[in-house]
C-alpha cells in the first residue's frame, strides 16, 4: 500500500471513530453530555505540555498582571468550556426545539438586528471563538438568508456534518477553499443576506491587517470591513457568554453595531478603523469572561515569547 493509500486510509478510519463518537453522545442528555466532554477535554491541561505552553504564553500577553496561578485558572475553565460546548453541539438535535430559551437575546439585541435587517443592504456578523460561536444560530430567523464563512477539515465526511448542523439551524455553510465561494458569497450580499465571518485569530492564508488587541499588535482578517463598506451592509459583533457555571445555564447573545460610512475619502484607512473596532468589541466580551476563549491559538504569532512550562 503506498503512503499516500495508507494515510487516507487513516483519516477515513480517524473520521468514521469521530462520527461514530458523536452518535453515541448524542444520545446522552443534554447536561450529562456536557459533563462528560468538560472532564475529558481537561485532562488535556496536565497531559499536554504543549497545550500547557500555549495557553500560558497567550494568557500572559493579556492578562500580565494576574499570577500565574490565577492564568492557569482561567486556561483550565477555558478547556472545561470548550468540552461543555462540545456537548451542546452534539446534542443539539434533541434540545433544539428549545433553542430560544436556551440561547437568550434581549429584545436590544432583536432590536439591533432587526434594524440592520430592515435597511435591505445586507449583514456582516463579524464574529469570534467567544462562548458558543455555533449557538449564535439563534439569531438566524431575524436574518435570512444566513451564511458563515468556514474552513474546510481534513476529511470530507467531517465536514458534512458541521454543514449538516448548520444548516438544520437556518445558517448555510460557505467553505473558504471552494472556488465558487466568492461569487456565492457577493450575491448573498447583493440580495440582502447575512455572512457571518470569524475574524479573532490569524490566519496565514487570509487577507488580514494588524490593529490592537490586549494591547498589542494582532493580525486581524479584514474582509468583515472591507465587504461592509463595499455593500454599505450592516456590521454587527456577535459574542456570546454563558449565564451561569453550571451545564446547562445555557448562553446570552449581545451583538454591538459598528457605524461606518462607505463614502470616507480613504477608505483603507476606514477599514482599518473598523476592524479595530471590531477587535476592541471582542476584546471587551472576552475580558467579562476570559474562560470562553480559546486561548491555545497564538493569536499574536512571533509576538510572543512562551512562558516556561511548570508541573500542572
Amino acid at each position: 500500500m503506498s503512503r499516500n493509500r495508507w494515510k487516507r486510509t487513516r483519516r477515513a478510519a480517524r473520521a468514521a471513530v469521530i462520527r461514530a463518537g458523536v452518535w453515541l453522545a448524542s444520545l446522552l442528555p443534554l447536561r450529562l453530555a456536557m459533563v462528560a466532554g468538560g472532564a475529558i477535554a481537561r485532562l488535556g491541561w496536565p497531559l499536554s505540555a504543549r497545550l500547557r505552553r500555549d495557553m500560558r504564553a497567550s494568557l500572559a500577553v493579556a492578562f500580565p498582571d494576574r499570577s500565574p496561578a490565577e492564568r492557569d485558572a482561567i486556561a483550565i475553565a477555558s478547556l472545561v468550556h470548550l468540552g461543555r460546548l462540545g456537548g451542546e453541539l452534539v446534542t443539539m438535535r434533541r434540545w433544539a426545539p428549545r433553542l430560544e430559551e436556551y440561547v437568550a437575546a434581549s429584545p436590544e439585541t432583536v432590536a439591533t438586528v432587526k434594524g440592520a435587517a430592515a435597511r435591505g443592504k445586507g449583514i456582516i456578523f463579524a464574529m469570534g471563538h467567544i462562548g458558543n460561536w455555533e449557538l449564535t444560530s439563534r439569531l438566524a430567523r431575524y436574518v435570512q438568508p444566513c451564511y458563515a464563512i468556514a474552513k474546510r477539515s481534513w476529511h470530507p465526511s467531517i465536514d458534512a456534518l458541521t454543514e449538516r448542523f448548520r444548516a438544520e439551524n437556518g445558517v448555510g455553510t460557505l467553505f473558504r477553499s471552494d472556488s465558487d465561494t466568492g461569487r456565492r458569497m457577493l450575491k448573498l450580499l447583493r440580495r440582502g443576506g447575512t455572512l457571518g465571518i470569524l475574524i479573532d485569530q490569524d490566519i496565514d492564508d487570509v487577507q488580514s491587517i494588524p490593529v490592537p488587541f490586549f494591547g498589542r499588535p494582532a493580525r486581524t482578517p479584514r474582509a468583515a470591513a472591507d465587504l461592509a463598506l463595499r455593500f454599505g451592509a450592516a456590521l454587527l459583533v456577535v459574542t456570546s457568554h454563558r449565564r451561569g457555571p453550571r451545564a446547562g445555564d445555557g448562553h446570552v447573545i449581545e451583538v454591538v453595531e459598528v457605524p461606518h460610512d462607505p463614502s470616507a475619502p480613504d477608505l483603507e484607512a476606514e477599514v482599518t478603523r473598523l476592524t479595530a473596532a471590531c477587535a476592541a468589541a471582542q476584546e471587551a466580551a472576552i475580558r467579562r469572561h476570559p474562560a470562553e476563549w480559546v486561548w491555545m491559538h497564538q493569536r499574536w504569532k512571533g509576538a510572543v515569547e512562551a512562558a516556561p512550562d511548570r508541573a500542572a
